[in-house]
């Protein structure tokens, strides 16, 4: 990796840390040639302290390293994409990230619709709401509607009509994410279970 370290006058480059796993930005420190080369032998992110004028390895006091994944150079080959496992909270501040974020695993969208159907499981104030029905008919109705879901989804694949095949299957997408709720569990626990069978 050749990392333009002349384009700045103090020879520190950024170096953006993200989370290999959830790809949140966690942090962002500075570089010079001496911090890259010992987070490459150490395996642990090191970093060059402006304030302090020197080498200090994140987590050599409070014990939460960011331990090295890998690195990618930006085109201008002078700021560092260091992907990383925490271990404990990235920010000094005690948070994950140093924007008082929480570090969760996010799949746009679907995480949003996930939490819009976990606002509505207890919902017993909007009789209206489809999803707070459902959690009231309990567990059989939730899968026989992702079973009538599946059916529908399979019938649609066998013709030719794209836009219905889209629909059932993000009927069968929405019903299951609400059959997992029911169970007590949430489309990041089976992307771990499939994680888990990946080779």
């Amino acid at each position: 990796m050749e990392v333009d370290f002349n384009k700045n006058p103090d020879g520190l480059i950024p170096a953006i840390i993200q989370d290999a796993k959830t790809k949140n930005v966690l942090m962002l420190g500075y570089m010079n040639q001496e911090a890259l080369e010992k987070t490459q032998k150490t395996n642990k992110v090191t970093f060059f302290s402006r304030t302090k004028q020197q080498l200090w390895t994140k987590g050599e006091e409070s014990g939460n390293f960011l331990e090295l994944v890998g690195m990618k150079l930006d085109c201008d080959r002078d700021t560092i994409l260091v992907q990383v496992n925490p271990v404990g909270p990235t920010c000094h501040k005690g948070t994950d990230t140093c924007w008082g974020e929480e570090n969760e695993q996010s799949y746009g969208f679907l995480s949003q619709l996930e939490a819009v159907i976990a606002s509505r499981k207890d919902d017993k104030e909007n009789p209206d709401s489809y999803v707070a029905s459902l959690f009231r008919k309990g567990i059989n109705k939730i899968a026989q509607k992702v079973g009538e879901e599946a059916v529908e989804t399979v019938i649609e694949a066998k013709d030719n009509d794209d836009d219905l095949f889209l629909d059932e299957s993000a009927d069968l997408l929405f019903h299951y994410l609400i059959l997992l709720q029911a169970k007590g569990y949430h489309l990041n626990d089976i992307v771990q279970t499939l994680q888990k069978r990946h080779k």
